[in-house]
């Protein structure tokens, strides 16, 4: 609830009680010495007051004297106006809770998920592939339209929303932003993205961010802008049409493996941490590229290991390179695979 229409609501509580207070004392003032009074004291008056507003009437405590009866009328009248002040205010409030929880203000607890500022079609793409991986979704948008056809179509435990003004930084912190994994800026003009992230690192300046970008010269401002990954979606799309025109089978199966497998039999890329006590520990990389494709199918492809913070990927290294807890694994594997990992070595995906 808003804190102007919390001291509204307290205002008017607060109002009402002083109002039916003072009808109590003066009440008691003057019925407690009039002959055959019922209200000898003030808690009488205040039976009174509260069997009257309620609408019960007893009927056992009522006032003798004129000037009583008259404040009994009042209290009888200003009953009806009180039911409809608790009716609406009832109303309000559950109005005015409905509609946080609807546009996000209340907030998460989501933790390790995607941040996604900005919502289009493209975003809508990315989220498909997001939510089949199991990975959790936090978007903002500051089009009040799209939070209904968004909560619709997502699960709440899987996609929150939040209704916001993208430079409001402080209603941010309701998606958890900080906790996030990585925050995906999902604005249409490259400028516009450009000068927004320059802005929102001042405020969140370690977390990892990633772009997409209609003009693939921009890749070095935005990296130097502090943007962890930037994508150029027009260079993908050229290398998968050249691709699809001269090795069509290829490219069919580089577009499989980009995404997120959908059935057992279907491929795809996964980055895999290592935790402490898998089997692959001290082991070269030789050793276990052989060991996963006998056991499980899989091709090993790449190692990344991290060093002072920063990720280093290496694209199937040659020489005597070890494994060691902490490092990722980068694979290519089907369903099938991927389940006798988890079972067989412990190995947490991290996707």
């Amino acid at each position: 609830m808003k804190r102007t229409t919390y001291k509204k609501l307290v205002y008017r509580l607060s109002s009402v009680l002083l109002f039916y207070t003072v009808i109590v004392f003066w009440l008691h003032y003057l019925e407690y010495d009039a002959p055959n009074s019922d209200m000898a004291t003030w808690q009488d008056a205040l039976w009174y007051v509260v069997a009257t507003i309620t609408t019960i009437g007893y009927g056992d405590v009522v006032p003798v004297t004129y000037a009583g009866r008259t404040i009994g009328f009042i209290v009888m009248l200003s009953s009806l106006g009180i039911y409809g002040l608790v009716i609406s205010q009832i109303t309000n409030f559950m109005n005015t809770v409905r509609e946080q929880r609807e546009l996000g203000l209340n907030g998460t607890d989501f933790k390790n998920h995607v941040v996604i500022i900005g919502w289009n079609d493209f975003g809508k793409s990315v989220i498909s592939h997001l939510v089949a991986a199991g990975k959790q979704v936090a978007i903002i948008t500051k089009d009040r339209s799209s939070i209904d056809s968004i909560r619709e179509y997502y699960n709440s435990d899987q996609v929150y929303t939040l209704y916001a003004d993208y430079a409001n930084y402080e209603l941010l912190e309701k998606s958890n932003i900080r906790q996030a994994s990585i925050v995906f800026v999902n604005m249409n003009d490259d400028t516009e993205k450009l000068v927004y992230v320059i802005n929102l690192k001042k405020h969140f300046s370690d977390l990892n961010y990633v772009v997409t970008l209609d003009n693939g010269n921009l890749k070095n401002t935005f990296q130097n802008a502090g943007v962890t990954y930037t994508i150029c979606k027009n260079e993908i799309s050229a290398k998968l049409m050249a691709s699809y025109i001269f090795e069509p089978d290829v490219a069919l199966f580089s577009e499989e493996i980009l995404a997120y497998a959908q059935t057992e039999t279907d491929y795809d890329i996964k980055q895999m941490k290592v935790p402490e006590g898998n089997s692959f520990i001290g082991s070269y990389y030789d050793k276990a590229y052989f060991d996963l494709k006998k056991t499980c199918n899989v091709i090993l492809v790449g190692l990344v290991k991290i060093k002072d913070g920063k990720w280093q990927f290496m694209k199937n290294p040659e020489g005597a390179v070890t494994i060691e807890a902490g490092d990722y694994l980068v694979m290519m594997m089907d369903g099938t695979a991927r389940t006798k990992l988890k079972k067989q070595f412990l190995i947490h995906e991290e996707v």
